[in-house]
Parts: structure tokens; sequence; C-alpha cells
């Protein structure tokens, strides 16, 4: 499935979750959904109902630029921690979901554009996110992601993300947006066009408490 931006993909998902997913665990859930977006830097949504906070995506995308996985950096570059931060984070104040911390561990970006800039055909340019041999620091926060994956196609950048477990009403529109300036990023380092982003989450949904704004 193909969508122009990731509005769109936003809307039809609501929509198919709302009308269509099956009961599980508190939420409204489609399983194995895959959808490519065509202009990844097409990332805002405008959506009247959802009221998306660009200035928040923004700073968590910030946050995850500067690789400090602590709720510190958040408040720094957005000026106070939302709620559902706090309840996954250490006592120290430390996430792992934070995606830039975890991009940076065994610099695994810049391998990956060390990688792209030696062979644009490499079939290893992959960051891996949750990782299931450290599974006992995942107390409070277990990633949502398991990797990114760049690969060059007729000299454009084109990624995927693949997700064990995604929202859609915080976490795609948030990580959408974070992971598509991944991209830019890169393709920018590399100096080369953006491509397409794919998307494949395992478990799409959308808790109850969220379900039916559109009417």
């Amino acid at each position: 499935m193909e969508f122009k931006n990731a509005q769109e993909a936003f809307e039809f998902y609501y929509n198919e979750i709302s009308n269509n997913g099956i009961n599980f665990s508190n939420t409204k859930t489609l399983f194995d959904q895959g959808f490519k977006i065509i202009n990844p830097l097409d990332n805002t949504i405008n959506t009247l109902f959802r009221k998306w906070n660009h200035q928040y995506a923004e700073a968590e995308w910030q946050w995850y630029l500067s690789g400090d996985r602590n709720l510190k950096g958040l408040e720094k570059t957005y000026g106070k921690v939302p709620e559902i931060w706090k309840r996954m984070a250490f006592d120290n104040g430390d996430v792992n979901s934070n995606y830039g911390w975890q991009w940076n561990r065994n610099n695994q970006l810049s391998r990956v554009i060390k990688l792209l800039k030696a062979n644009k055909s490499t079939r290893q340019a992959t960051i891996s996110i949750y990782d299931g041999k450290e599974i006992s620091e995942y107390i409070y926060d277990t990633p949502c992601t398991y990797s990114v994956q760049f690969t060059i196609v007729n000299d454009r950048l084109n990624m995927s993300v693949l997700m064990r477990s995604n929202d859609l009403w915080f976490g795609f529109c948030n990580d959408q947006y974070c992971f598509s300036r991944l991209q830019e990023m890169v393709s920018n380092e590399l100096n080369i066009e953006i491509g397409t982003y794919y998307h494949y989450a395992h478990n799409l949904h959308v808790y109850e408490n969220f379900l039916n704004l559109n009417k």
C-alpha cells in the first residue's frame, strides 16, 4: 500500500483500525501492516481531530540528535517532559527509547553512512534498536522499533522501519516525523536525493480512549 504523505497514512489507518481492528489489550489493533510513504518529508499531521503538536515532535527529534537519553535533555528542548516518558524512565531519568542514543551505540549511524558511501549496493546499512539480548533492561521501557534499514535504489535513499508495536495516535505520528528527519540527514550526508519511507508494524493499534474522535 502506498500513501503520498504521513497524514494520508494516519487518516487511512485511523479509520481502518476503528472500523476493522480487533479488540486486543485495551486497543483496537491491526496486525502485520506495511505501507510506503512516497514523500517522507511531507511529515506533518494536520488532521483537525488529531491536534498533532509539531513543536513537540521537533523537540523530540532534537533530543534524539543530542544522543542524551536522559529526560533532562527533552526538558531542555521542549520545556517539560510528557507523563508517558516519566512512566518509562529509570529512577535516574534515563530511557531506552531515545532512538538517537540507540543509533549512536556501537557507532551504528556513522557505520551506516560509511557503508553506503563505500558501496551503494550494500545490504548491511542497518541500525538495530530493540535487542532481545538485553531484555532484562526493559523493565519500564521496551523500544517499539526493531530496526531501521537504508538502501540506495536509483540514486535515491530509501528507508525501512520495522516495529514490533506501534500506537498510531502518538507513536506513529511522532516516530515517522523523527525517522523521516533521520532519512533526510543521512541523504544529506551522502549527497543524494531522498527516496521512499517504508513502515511496517506487527501490531498497529489505537487505544480505546482515542477511538471515534473523528465523528
